[in-house]
């Protein structure tokens, strides 16, 4: 498949790029190209390289290819996501979209959540701006029957991060250090908090079946 990653190198979307790699997938990278030195010994990974929200620069780097699958990891607000539609309406037979499990009701009515969960956040902006490009792209899947399929990952991990709720300025790994020194840490609420933890790499396996499944086109 002819596939478009907006990002690709980050937390959750190296993994699905590197099985892609490995699968001999034509996959392209639209990023700013600071880590795409990761897949430099595969052929079938092409570079995009502008920041895409210079809307002019991406439409001229992009030219007229169109692609089986498009994905934006890096959309956090609905401006970002009008962008991505008047980019790639018309350019690719399925829009993938990156959100967040975050978005889902809290407090939650009961601790078993699934597609059908409502959606509201009042305690993050960040959820609420990934309900409100939600609803973006369901206005155009019902007005434009334009092709999405949006993916609501929970707390993802890779090799370079530890998987904490709090951590500070310094990153993941300072939280480790403190242990190892015996200093104090902070944790979420009391310790006893169900949290959703996910591998990169065990995201990557669920993602990559998505990819051009005729039956994910607007889907959550």
């Amino acid at each position: 498949m002819k596939i478009l990653f907006i990002g690709g190198t980050g937390t959750i979307s190296t993994a699905i790029s590197t099985e892609l790699a490995k699968r001999g997938d034509d996959l392209y990278l639209l990023n700013r190209g600071s880590r795409n030195d990761l897949f430099s010994e595969y052929s079938n990974v092409h570079y995009i390289t502008c920041d895409v929200n210079d809307e002019a620069a991406a439409k001229a780097a992009l030219g007229d290819l169109t692609f089986d699958s498009v994905c934006d990891f890096i959309g956090f607000v609905p401006a970002q996501l009008e962008r991505d539609y008047r980019l790639f309406a018309g350019r690719t037979k399925q829009f993938m979209y990156i959100s967040s499990a975050s978005a889902y009701h809290k407090d939650p009515s009961d601790f078993v959540i699934n597609e059908g969960t409502t959606m509201a956040n009042p305690y993050w902006q960040y959820s609420r701006d990934k309900i409100a490009c939600e609803e973006f792209l369901f206005k155009m899947l019902r007005e434009n029957n334009f092709p999405i399929t949006i993916v609501r990952p929970s707390h993802t991990y890779c090799e370079r991060s530890v998987p904490l709720g709090v951590h500070g300025s310094k990153g993941s790994w300072q939280v480790l250090k403190r242990i190892k020194e015996g200093k104090q840490v902070i944790i979420h609420g009391d310790g006893t908090s169900l949290w959703t933890i996910t591998d990169s790499r065990d995201f990557a396996k669920g993602f990559i079946g998505l990819i051009g499944n005729p039956r994910a086109i607007g889907e959550a």
